[in-house]
């Protein structure tokens, strides 16, 4: 087989090697072309060497191409898989920064809360300039891949409004089987059989079956509280799992950002998370994260360079969903995954326009969606809450209406649960005058919101959150490294 794949943001280096991989392992796939696109030169040439690499190592046919001009890259692409980050570290710093004065401590802060909410507001306008290249000089038909966070608006946005044939996905699904095979010590993930279904980052294991035996409540909690390492680093999720009856797909962290009980009381934050990794509760655990790992993947490229030049073992194939989802629709062989497309009655007991994470199976017919889901009433809740914030986010993105955009911050749950109304607007304003330069559409508003600024009688207050850490030096993250090795 032979069409062209675009990368959109394929300068995210690793995510692009492992997704460029796991297309390689379908035998079919060894003739692509595979067209990377970044607006920055220094990462998409660091990318093509490596992706050149594997390709020499393999002597595969597989054509790779760069360029920082879009549309080039899309021309003629029958697939486009989106992993970009508008702002780059730089915006996103603010996102978790800003709402720390006004004390919103988030963990990661790109799905909703304040810090996901402006990230939205950076993301969807490229996104719609995606579709417009899409729909301009792609394939007839181009499928639009995306993985880029926040999931449910970016994938609102394209389908609502940019008019292209998207799926979102992300592998939150995956991780949380993966941990409840492990602590019912499954040789594999796959004697694990399951029901899931919700919204992105807040979707419920409703139900699940271990070698074909139904698994209940209360063996589920009993099992999560008995395992030495899970025990202490989901104590939230598992708080979680208590009172609503089903466990939630998110990290610790994660989860604890979308709901509005758990971070509201910085002295009772730290009852609830783990420091010993960032994705279990840290604050801004994922900004320290991504920019030690973007430390480190400069300093070491020769080294991952290096590593590229093996052969590839399909075995080892990722269960990232874009490669199975090609595979699907290009040979027919059926692949069963978890995906965010538009509800349209898919859950009965969630609206229409909502974008939806729930199980369908893939065939060159198309992604088919299991139909006819009723989530438990707690579920939907919780899930409504975040989808009434994703849509005016979304609408407020499309029409530049800084009014809307602060009322969508202000319906967010942990942000109502910690600020005022007059916090959140003078944040809101803060925001978007420190963003200004993602935010085209808000460049009307931006005049009265400095002049708000100037005027304000809002206290704020300089704090680095409950549970923050510093980001670690290339020096410190190798000698961590080299004693991990030396304890294996």
């Amino acid at each position: 087989m032979s069409f062209k794949i675009a990368i959109i943001g394929a300068g995210s280096v690793g995510f692009t090697k492992k997704l460029f991989t796991d297309l390689l392992c379908v035998p079919e796939f060894r003739d692509l072309e595979v067209a990377l696109t970044d607006i920055s030169q220094h990462n998409l040439d660091m990318i093509r060497a490596i992706l050149d690499k594997i390709v020499e190592a393999n002597g595969f046919p597989v054509k790779v191409t760069a360029h920082t001009d879009r549309r080039r890259a899309l021309e003629g692409a029958k697939y486009i898989i989106s992993c970009v980050r508008v702002g780059g570290l730089e915006a996103y710093a603010d996102d978790i920064r800003i709402p720390l004065k006004y004390g919103i401590d988030q963990c990661v802060g790109d799905t909703i809360c304040a810090g996901g909410i402006l990230y939205g507001q950076r993301n969807i306008p490229v996104i719609l300039d995606f579709c417009k290249d899409i729909r301009e000089v792609a394939a007839p038909g181009a499928k639009f891949l995306n993985y880029a966070n926040p999931m449910a608006m970016n994938t609102w946005a394209a389908i609502e409004y940019g008019k292209v044939d998207t799926v979102g996905l992300c592998h939150g699904v995956q991780h949380g089987a993966e941990q409840i095979a492990e602590i019912f010590g499954a040789k594999s993930p796959a004697e694990l059989d399951y029901i899931c279904s919700g919204i992105n980052h807040q979707t419920w294991f409703i139900d699940l079956r271990l070698n074909g035996r139904k698994i209940g409540k209360e063996e589920l909690v009993a099992a999560f509280e008995a395992h030495p390492v899970f025990s202490q680093q989901e104590k939230l999720r598992i708080d979680v799992l208590k009172r609503f009856g089903v466990y939630s797909t998110e990290s610790n962290g994660h989860l604890s950002e979308y709901l509005p009980w758990y971070r509201k009381r910085p002295e009772e934050i730290a009852r609830w998370i783990d420091m010993s990794d960032w994705i279990h509760g840290e604050t801004g655990g994922y900004l320290r994260h991504s920019t030690e790992t973007r430390n480190w993947f400069e300093t070491e490229f020769p080294q991952f360079l290096a590593s590229a030049a093996k052969p590839i073992d399909p075995a080892k194939r990722s269960n990232e969903h874009a490669s199975h989802i090609l595979e699907a629709l290009e040979t027919g062989r059926v692949y069963r995954g978890h995906f965010n497309v538009k509800n349209n009655g898919v859950i009965s007991n969630l609206p229409a326009d909502a974008i939806i994470e729930s199980p369908g199976f893939v065939d060159r017919f198309g992604i088919n969606m299991v139909s006819g889901i009723t989530l438990p009433e707690a579920c939907a809740a919780t899930c409504m809450a975040s989808i009434n914030v994703q849509r005016m986010s979304v609408h407020a993105a499309v029409s530049g209406d800084i009014d809307l955009l602060k009322l969508a911050v202000l319906h967010d749950p942990l942000v109502g649960a910690v600020a005022t109304p007059e916090e959140v607007w003078q944040m809101v304003d803060e925001m978007v005058v420190a963003q200004a330069r993602w935010l085209p559409q808000y460049a009307d508003a931006l005049p009265a919101a400095k002049e708000r600024l100037a005027k304000s009688t809002v206290k704020t207050r300089d704090w680095a959150g409950a549970a923050s850490r510093n980001v670690r030096s290339i020096e410190e993250l190798r000698a961590e490294k080299s004693a991990l090795k030396k304890a294996v």
